[in-house]
């Protein structure tokens, strides 16, 4: 019987709750239709550009993995390109060419072979994609170089306009320290 009761009681404010709502909407009902009518184009509009930004960042790896130089393309060129951690090449870099040239050439100029990556998880939220992935690729030195890779990459227009990175600093170091550049 207390059961009975106390399940009444926290009952009511629910359904006083439901009644005030209903009453509202018969009260405005093109309000309520127009509030719904515009959250679900909202929605949808969210979720077409999270599966177009999506597409774009997958048929770009698709591309590194075959061989093709993708970043030209996938950043814009004032990208704010962030890499987490401590050692010298962590830091912010303020558009495209400065990060190529501070943070990408240093490494890659000491790889024999491109980096190829293998995308593990695919993350999209709005305009935000998150891809997991491992890189591998042969130093100049003939050793292999292995790195696991987040990056958290804010789209706009289809172009990456802001970038956080995380990766092994240590081993991106080695290969720096390690290895002789390539000639041009």
């Amino acid at each position: 019987m207390t059961n009975l009761l106390r399940d009444r009681r926290t009952a009511r404010p629910s359904r006083t709750a439901l009644i005030a709502l209903g009453l509202l909407s018969l009260a405005l009902p093109g309000a309520a239709i127009a509030n719904t009518a515009a959250t679900q184009v909202q929605a949808t509009d969210s979720a077409a550009i999270e599966q177009r930004n999506k597409a774009i960042v997958e048929a770009a790896f698709e591309k590194w993995r075959g061989g093709t130089y993708v970043f030209a393309e996938l950043l814009a060129p004032d990208v704010v390109w962030m890499i987490h951690g401590s050692g010298p090449v962590a830091g912010t870099y303020r558009n495209q060419q400065d990060f190529v040239e501070q943070a990408s050439r240093p490494l890659t100029s000491r790889l024999a072979t491109p980096i190829v990556p293998e995308v593990h998880n695919i993350f999209a939220d709005g305009d935000t994609i998150i891809i997991r992935f491992d890189g591998t690729a042969t130093t100049t030195s003939g050793a292999p170089y292995s790195n696991q890779f987040v990056w958290i990459l804010k789209m706009k227009d289809g172009l990456v306009v802001n970038a956080e990175a995380f990766l092994d600093l240590v081993a991106y170091q080695q290969v720096v320290d390690n290895n002789a550049p390539r000639t041009q």
